[in-house]
């Protein structure tokens, strides 16, 4: 049998598959056979691949975060920018991903976050590394911002960072509950606030 992280085409076709669904529905709300025909696999590859429906959601947000912190590295990275541009270049990103009427699995982390928090302690520290690799991305980049004077804070920049995801997780959630962006509205105004750079 397959280790959970060994890559195959099947195994990335279930991950994206269960994604997009679960992205959309929530982890309990589906099952394994609504994934496994969408994605045209039958049931006993799933199984090659994943122990059980709880071995796979972690692998889920595993490969979900996994995508998401190479995303954030490519935006960082980008040359002839300031911290301070690429800063907005993702909160602008993470607007764009977190539409409250299809998020088409983009919008992993708040839609399942508080959901499988509770239920499943593997799924929760699978949670905690992606958000907590999210965090000190984010608060590389505000030092290297104050290091090349486009950001302007007083507080330590993982505590920033750690505010600004917090910000960012809630304002999506009141954006769906809300049925509306513009909650993303304030919290472009207080991001600019918190970091002292023009919204």
């Amino acid at each position: 049998m397959n280790s959970p992280t060994t890559a195959s085409p099947v195994r990335d076709t279930i991950l994206a598959t269960g994604q997009r669904i679960m992205g959309a529905k929530g982890f309990s709300a589906v099952g394994l056979n609504e994934v496994l025909s969408a994605a045209g696999v039958p049931k006993g590859s799933f199984y090659h691949y994943f122990a059980s429906k709880e071995a796979f959601g972690e692998a889920l947000l595993e490969d979900y975060f996994s995508a998401y912190l190479a995303d954030m590295d490519r935006i960082f990275r980008q040359p002839g920018q300031t911290k301070a541009e690429q800063l907005a270049v993702y909160f602008r990103a993470w607007q764009d991903s977190q539409s409250f009427e299809d998020c088409q699995g983009k919008c992993l982390a708040v839609k399942l976050g508080a959901e499988v928090a509770d239920l499943s302690e593997p799924m929760r520290a699978a949670l905690q590394r992606g958000t907590t690799g999210i965090t000190d991305q984010l608060a590389r980049a505000i030092a290297a911002g104050l290091a090349d004077g486009s950001v302007a804070t007083r507080e330590p920049p993982e505590a920033v960072a750690r505010s600004l995801y917090q910000l960012w997780l809630g304002t999506s959630i009141m954006v769906k509950i809300a049925r509306t962006t513009s909650p993303f509205d304030d919290a472009v105004a207080l991001t600019a606030r918190l970091l002292h750079t023009a919204p």
